[in-house]
């Protein structure tokens, strides 16, 4: 079912690992393409313009775009108890873990009379992308609300898109989830119309929509390509791929909790990557029986057959752990699950993950809800230089400087040198300035 690679005795240097772990085939330049007219299009057309892409791509143009607060209430109202239970307690513990991230103003006294501050302060206003097409994602409304609110976002949005069997509203569950965390400024679009209606903002009789300053959250490729075309005029978190899940696994791992954990992310979407890296043909053609039937058992039968036999999902054999460590580090996976003796021991040693899960009572699907962490991730091996989504997204930090005339005078000297030295002498002059009347 799963393709199989052989790296062992393989050069472990990092072009050629990286060269060599599989991924799934991005074309982000199409996309790109497709999306830049619809954006286009919704900068000067407006609330119409998003409209008429709803109808085309959703096949459903709803009355108004805008969420209404007794659709909210309701939708909250008759959501399932045991749904609601299991939602506020994943908010409470994802209160718990990003309110550990809040960052505090810090001064530094370089010399005397001479500080820096660095302030932080909250983005004020974001939109926050909630993906629908195969699944229902009312996580990913927790996912982002959590650390905007965290952070003190003041002003804080939702997209999601409209679903024809709910009247041309978002699924009635992702708009429950956002009542439960109290946000009003709910917005049935989705796609590339709904990124560019956050960047530009748009006026109607109906309801309008303010442009924001952030836009977060995970999409498909014409969302992520979208969020590309307009990261001049907004910020973005960050470019999503597909879910991707890598798992380090030895001889004593179980089987069927590996097989599991690979169907469990595989059942996003047929392009998402589920990696398992081992030392152990063993494990290896055990993991092969076991997917099997469970993968027959699945509800999404045919999406998990064909994400497991794509380019981008495989079982890697490695020579030992060493070399697995060194596969897992070189792949960057969005999550990575520590399936080895002595998990806590080798994920100390894996640099480059989304998120790290040891053991077998850790597994992804845990982080996806009720972990307390984020699901929103680095994807397509960005999590070598990226981090997931935390109250740190929502923030940005302003170096405040405040130098007495002492402490000037003291660095005045440095400052003129290295003004000639860049050949940009009048630099220098607004610090010599400030003394020429002593001289004189």
């Amino acid at each position: 079912m799963m393709k199989r690679l052989d790296f062992r005795s393989a050069s472990l240097d990092r072009r050629t690992l990286r060269a060599a772990v599989p991924r799934a085939a991005v074309n982000l330049a199409a996309a790109v393409a497709a999306v830049t007219p619809v954006i286009e299009d919704v900068r000067s057309g407006g609330r119409e313009a998003v409209l008429d892409y709803t109808e085309r791509f959703d096949q459903v143009r709803p009355e108004s775009i805008s969420v209404s607060s007794e659709r909210l209430a309701q939708a909250l109202a008759d959501l399932d108890p045991e749904v609601r239970s299991a939602l506020e307690e994943s908010i409470r513990r994802a209160r718990l873990v990003h309110a550990d991230q809040r960052r505090e103003d810090v001064t530094t006294t370089v010399s005397s009379g001479a500080e820096v501050t660095e302030r932080w302060l909250p983005v004020s206003r974001v939109g926050l992308y909630v993906p629908g097409g195969l699944a229902v994602y009312p996580s990913s409304v927790v996912m982002n609300v959590v650390p905007a609110q965290t952070a003190g976002v003041d002003q804080i949005a939702i997209a999601s898109p409209p679903q024809k069997e709910f009247g041309g509203m978002p699924h009635p569950v992702v708009l429950a989830a956002a009542a439960l965390l109290g946000v009003q400024e709910v917005y049935a679009m989705g796609g590339a119309q709904a990124i560019a209606a956050f960047a530009y903002g748009y006026d109607g009789e109906q309801d309008s929509l303010e442009p924001v300053d952030l836009i977060t959250g995970p999409g498909n490729a014409y969302v992520a390509a979208a969020k590309s075309v307009v990261r001049n005029i907004v910020g973005i978190d960050a470019i999503a791929g597909t879910t991707e899940i890598a798992v380090l696994a030895d001889a004593g791992a179980d089987p069927f909790l590996v097989a599991a954990d690979l169907v469990s992310q595989a059942e996003h979407d047929p392009a998402a990557a589920s990696i398992l890296v081992t030392d152990s043909e063993e494990l290896a053609d055990a993991v092969d029986l076991a997917l099997v039937d469970r993968v027959a058992a699945t509800k999404h039968t045919g999406r998990v057959t064909e994400a497991l036999g794509g380019p981008q999902s495989a079982i890697i054999i490695v020579d030992d752990l060493d070399a697995g460590i060194a596969v897992i580090n070189a792949y960057a996976g969005e999550h990575v699950e520590i399936l080895t003796a002595n998990a806590r021991a080798v994920a100390a040693r894996v640099t480059n993950a989304g998120a790290l899960f040891i053991g077998p009572y850790s597994p992804v699907s845990l982080g996806d809800y009720c972990a307390g962490s984020n699901h929103v991730l680095p994807t397509s091996g960005t999590a070598s230089f990226a981090s997931g989504l935390g109250v740190q997204s929502f923030l940005k930090s302003t170096h405040i400087v405040n130098y007495s005339k002492s402490a000037l005078r003291e660095v005045a000297d440095h400052v003129v040198t290295l003004s000639r030295a860049e050949d940009l002498p009048a630099h220098g002059e607004a610090v010599s300035a400030r003394f020429e009347q002593e001289v004189s």
